[in-house]
């Protein structure tokens, strides 16, 4: 989706880099990881400010007792509607950071929180229509999207070597967003104060956000979006596996993050504030083991390391099943945040595994040095938007099978059994498509004709 630019510098108003070339050791170590680090820890802010508002009403629900007259299955709805628009404005986030430049986009971005806050502010009451507390979960979505322009953002600004460790310092310090608002959630509800207060206490911080990416961010000139790449992530196979193994790792992080409050509420009859003391907890964790993925990954290969982590997740999924079945609380509240844990590892491991699978491709094509770099950064940054939104897709389905479970048993058992079952088909497609060894070429081709190199993904 980018490509290195060698226009000389130019004089631009708005923080414009005319010459980016990460790939140029020289270019690098005299003063690209400077800018580039720079950027990476504003964007992080305003991702991580965007996981907030876009995972508010995961803490929003935990303040509507019946006075307000919802069931469980109406507050399941409410924030599976938040994930379903936080994944769908992924596709058009991505692209915008190529028509209006990474810093402009972020700051655009973030203001953009306002809208949703604002409005959750004026209706947080109760007698408020189920209707409007739906539309206003349906704005929140916005902060969904910020992840997407951010980690295409990102990644244009490192080299290959480095985009494990600074997409996942990117992805995890946005995701941490989840828990910190759940935990000043709790700061609030122990507080016996109205969820006005919480609302009150991010409407500065979004302001905030905006004003330091003006300050110290940049945008990149040769930054574009490029149509025909876009159209060949789409026909790429590879896409389409990586979107799904996406929502088993991504899909399922913020599926829980929703969900986690509103099944200790409603199976083992947890407080708003009894549940709000553990809900964090698995989301913090799940966050800040994010960059170790990535790191993981760039010393292991990711492919190895997700092949891995989705037996553990597997792992930790029975365990909840039993605790479920057995009304074992402890139990229960552990696993689950054993497999928040594992969540975010696989969140890194697999982001990872995107540029390193297109730079595979690009040497099996024949391409050499920047040739295959500009063709891996080509199609990775086209996908990564799309898998990034397939993936949270994946939060919409583990909100709509807790919905269901419980509608059908009462319980979230059903919906687990389900989630154990995808688990199991993701360590098999990893298997099969990226570790598993290729065929040997046939002793018996042509002397004349040119051997094809072999395919492998065992160190992406």
């Amino acid at each position: 989706m980018t490509a290195p630019s060698t226009a000389p510098a130019a004089s631009r108003g708005g923080r414009w880099i005319d010459h980016w070339d990460p790939e140029d050791e020289t270019f690098w170590n005299e003063k690209g990881e400077k800018i580039a680090r720079r950027n990476l820890y504003f964007s992080v802010l305003s991702e991580h400010i965007g996981f907030s508002i876009w995972t508010l009403w995961s803490v929003m629900v935990l303040f509507m007792g019946p006075e307000y007259g919802l069931t469980p299955a109406d507050k399941f709805t409410i924030v599976s509607m938040a994930t379903l628009v936080g994944a769908v404005v992924r596709v058009p986030y991505t692209f915008a950071v190529a028509i209006f430049g990474g810093r402009n986009w972020t700051i655009i971005s973030a203001a953009m929180l306002l809208l949703p806050t604002i409005a959750a502010f004026i209706v947080m009451e109760p007698g408020t229509s189920f209707t409007t507390f739906l539309l206003c979960a349906m704005l929140a979505g916005v902060g969904g999207g910020n992840f997407a322009s951010s980690m295409t953002n990102i990644n244009a600004f490192f080299p290959l070597k480095k985009k494990g460790w600074a997409l996942g310092l990117n992805a995890g310090g946005g995701n941490i967003g989840v828990p910190v608002v759940q935990l000043v959630g709790l700061a609030v509800i122990g507080a016996s104060a109205g969820p006005r207060v919480l609302l009150g206490i991010y409407i500065p911080l979004i302001v905030v956000a905006a004003i330091l990416a003006a300050l110290y961010m940049d945008n990149i000139s040769s930054v574009k979006n490029d149509t025909g790449a876009a159209k060949d992530a789409v026909k790429e196979g590879h896409t389409w596996i990586m979107s799904f193994l996406y929502i088993g790792t991504f899909g399922s992080f913020i599926g829980y993050s929703f969900a986690f409050g509103l099944v200790l509420q409603t199976q083992f009859g947890r407080t708003p504030l009894q549940a709000a003391y553990v809900t964090f907890i698995g989301p913090l964790l799940g966050s800040l083991i994010r960059p170790v993925g990535g790191a993981l990954a760039d010393k292991y290969g990711g492919a190895k390391i997700t092949l891995w982590n989705f037996v553990g997740m597997a792992a930790a999924t029975s365990i909840i099943i039993v605790a479920s079945m057995q009304e074992s609380l402890p139990l229960f509240t552990t696993a689950f945040i054993c497999l928040f844990v594992l969540t975010g590892l696989g969140n890194g491991s697999t982001y990872k595994m995107i540029p390193g699978i297109f730079h595979t491709k690009a040497l099996a094509k024949g391409l050499t040095g920047d040739e295959a770099a500009a063709y891996g950064r080509r199609l990775s940054g086209a996908s990564m938007g799309l898998i990034g939104a397939v993936g949270a897709l994946g939060g919409l389905g583990i909100n709509l099978a807790f919905r269901q479970s419980f509608l059908s048993v009462g319980s979230g058992t059903g919906a687990f059994v389900a989630f154990l079952a995808f688990y199991g088909v993701c360590f098999l497609v990893t298997w099969a498509v990226y570790l598993r060894r290729p065929a040997t070429q046939p002793h018996a081709e042509s002397a004349t004709s040119e051997a094809k190199p072999q395919l492998s993904y065992a160190e992406v």
